[in-house]
């Protein structure tokens, strides 16, 4: 049985949210159905139960926002009280001629034992609990929420801006910001949500005094009128089972009125709320121990029940032995986790510090591919490649790539070798240390004998031969690479297709502190105040993922100045800043001392100009399907045309379509080159090619 039942209550664990919402039918049920004297002690056992439950709770919790469901919660234990009030006030006026018992023990216990059969003592202590709720506790507890709810609102843009400016200034990231702000939110919610609850007890001790009015009134005439008792019975009985009907309601809502005011003196909920309620209430074990105990002390009572006080506290003694098991278990387990690390950590705390450090950029080797670093009598080193290749994209991109990690792993097959960036598989390929590989540009016989393979990096056609054949294929007029080179060249492309990953928050920081100390006074002009340095990270990280150099970091920061008072949008100040960069572009893209290009044709451009929808920051492309597949469509069709004559071109469009058209181009031909003509330096010389029609 007592499986059967633990069983039971896992199945309303892992279905929270139908539970509740079964209990909300049941408390409308009330409202609608007769309930039997043995259900209506149970729901008023429950009622009692919960509102202890609650107490205890909020006596335990650190802070309000630690039970941010409490309106929620509140109202449900309104709507219980009220159903319950409505059960009995049919029990009592329909079956009150039958004796004090027709309407349930708790009630009948209530109205005798409590209030000694005396029916101006029972009147007395249900109207001072009445005062004692709506008067002093509620009005208070609504009184400091309305305080509150005032207090939190009126503060929210002065924390909001204290927020910004941490995150503008590096103290915080985009993640604690966002929870910073979600918790103002829930706070200023909770406050709020907590001024209008209050109203919920209040208007539950008018209608509890109403209640109590109409049962006595109404109660005489039925028992006097209807069942012909002599008016003195009438009165007693029915005022008996009224004020026992009356206590056993207000006691809950006193009880739950407390802990309003607890919690507001001492905030939204956060997903579903059967789930938030059930969490939040099962937080504190010591909670749980205590209502049991409590329930069944009044189990043991005499004249109360024994069964509905005696399951209620056998069920939270239950779930207080099971979450403090659960606890002790993880504390254990916490602690377990702790003493292994902290044993690891003492064994190898440089190597995984150093595993920490430098997970940015790796390469993992075969044991059979040791050699290209350890040994020293070889063609260069793969490390000494590495260390060029670095020097040269600084360079080229004018910042210096986080350090190349290059390990081994003998998990790999000899001869095969893994690229990571930021821990990502990003490419694999396996070598022949013994031999040389040929590359042949016309991708025809080469005349020389070896083993057909396809090269790792552009996966071209190629061959390895025996290393003595070098020369022989220079002659030729062949590519000869050796593995170290293989793989550098293959890291070269890797890197410039993640270029812009490898930018991180602190390189953009040590650029413009240390590298280009000559733009301090512009750097303290704009940042923080009118960008932060996440915004000039997406600048640079835009940038850098169409291939231009961000070494020129004055020029750039003159552009963003002059972009950030007309607009904020990333984008559009990336698109500015290109214009500045003109004269760089130009040069990059220069071939045989002019830009070859290609143009829209007059009806792509317009259909593009047509397309775009909104204003300012909101601006973006809505252009059909049909016409995007089309337009992807020619511009294959005229590169490829273009490839067959050995041209290269960059497309030329106008400024404010130039994002748009990149955009698109990107996800099909991510190494063609979008220019505006904004990016075309005055002095700089065009050939065009043609258009895309």
């Amino acid at each position: 049985m007592s499986s059967k039942l633990v069983q039971l209550m896992q199945r309303v664990g892992d279905n929270r949210d139908l539970a509740l919402a079964g209990g909300v039918m049941a408390i409308i049920a009330m409202l609608i159905l007769p309930m039997p004297p043995w259900m209506l002690d149970l729901g008023l056992a429950l009622s009692i139960t919960l509102s202890v439950m609650i107490l205890m709770t909020a006596l335990f919790i650190e802070k309000p926002l630690d039970l941010s469901a409490f309106p929620t919660i509140l109202l449900i234990a309104t709507m219980l009280r009220l159903g319950l009030n409505l059960a009995s006030t049919r029990l009592i006026l329909g079956h009150g001629h039958e004796g004090p018992d027709s309407a349930g023990g708790v009630i009948a216990a209530f109205g005798e034992f409590l209030m000694g059969g005396e029916t101006v003592i029972g009147l007395t202590i249900f109207v001072i609990l009445i005062v004692i709720n709506f008067v002093v506790i509620t009005k208070g507890a609504g009184r400091i929420a309305e305080v509150a709810a005032r207090f939190s609102l009126d503060s929210m843009p002065g924390k909001q801006m204290a927020i910004d400016a941490d995150l503008s200034a590096g103290m915080i990231d985009e993640a604690q910001a966002r929870a910073r702000r979600t918790e103002i939110e829930a706070e200023s919610g909770f406050y709020g949500a907590m001024d209008g609850a209050s109203k919920f007890v209040k208007g539950d001790a008018v209608a509890g005094l109403l209640i109590t009015g109409v049962n006595i009134l109404v109660g005489l005439v039925v028992g006097v009128v209807i069942h012909d008792l002599a008016v003195s019975e009438a009165f007693h009985t029915y005022t008996i089972l009224t004020v026992g009907d009356g206590l056993v309601s207000q006691i809950p809502a006193l009880i739950v009125s407390t802990a309003a005011g607890l919690l507001v003196s001492k905030g939204g909920i956060a997903g579903k709320t059967g789930a938030a309620l059930t969490e939040q209430l099962g937080r504190y074990p010591k909670a749980f121990g205590m209502v049991a105990f409590l329930m069944g002390a009044l189990a043991l009572m005499p004249g109360l029940p024994f069964i509905p006080f005696a399951v209620f506290a056998a069920l939270c003694g239950w779930l207080a032995w099971s979450m403090t098991k659960r606890a002790k278990e993880q504390e254990a387990r916490d602690r377990r986790a702790k003493a292994v690390a902290e044993a690891a950590a003492a064994q190898e705390e440089e190597p995984i510090a150093r595993t920490v450090a430098l997970d940015a950029i790796r390469i993992e080797l075969g044991y059979g591919l040791l050699p290209i670093i350890n040994d020293s009598t070889r063609e260069p080193r793969l490390d000494d490649q590495v260390r060029a290749l670095r020097r040269q994209m600084a360079t080229d991109y004018g910042f210096l790539l986080p350090s190349v990690r290059i390990i081994d792993n003998m998990a790999l097959q000899a001869n095969e070798y893994v690229v990571y960036i930021k821990e990502t598989e990003v490419a694999r390929g396996e070598l022949r240390l013994d031999r040389l590989m040929v590359i042949n540009p016309s991708n025809g016989s080469v005349g020389l004998p070896g083993e057909e393979t396809r090269e790792p990096v552009f996966n071209l056609p190629a061959l390895w031969i025996d290393r003595g054949l070098r020369e022989e294929a220079g002659f030729r007029g062949l590519t000869v690479v050796d593995c170290g080179t293989i793989i550098a060249t293959h890291l070269t492309e890797l890197v410039k297709d993640n270029i812009a990953d490898m930018l991180s928050y602190s390189e953009v920081q040590k650029l413009l502190n240390e590298v280009h100390k000559e733009a301090e006074k512009l750097v303290g002009d704009i940042i923080p105040s009118k960008i932060s340095i996440s915004g000039v990270q997406r600048v640079l990280q835009n940038l850098l993922g169409e291939g231009i150099s961000i070494r020129d970091v004055p020029t750039i920061l003159e552009g963003i100045a002059e972009a950030v008072p007309m607009t904020s949008n990333l984008t559009q100040i990336t698109e500015h800043v290109r214009g500045r960069l003109a004269r760089q572009i130009s040069a990059q893209q220069s071939r045989d001392g002019a830009i070859p290009i290609v143009t829209l044709s007059p009806d792509w451009d317009q259909a593009f100009a047509e397309s775009l929808i909104g204003q300012g920051d909101d601006r973006h492309l809505a252009m059909a399907p049909s016409h995007l597949q089309a337009f992807i469509a020619a511009v294959r069709e005229t590169y490829d045309r273009l490839a067959a004559a050995g041209e290269i071109p960059c497309i030329l469009t106008n400024p404010t379509i130039r994002p748009f058209v990149r955009s698109i181009i990107e996800r099909v031909r991510p190494a063609t080159v979008v220019l505006s003509q904004n990016e075309v330096h005055s002095r700089a010389r065009i050939r065009a090619l043609g258009s895309i029609g």
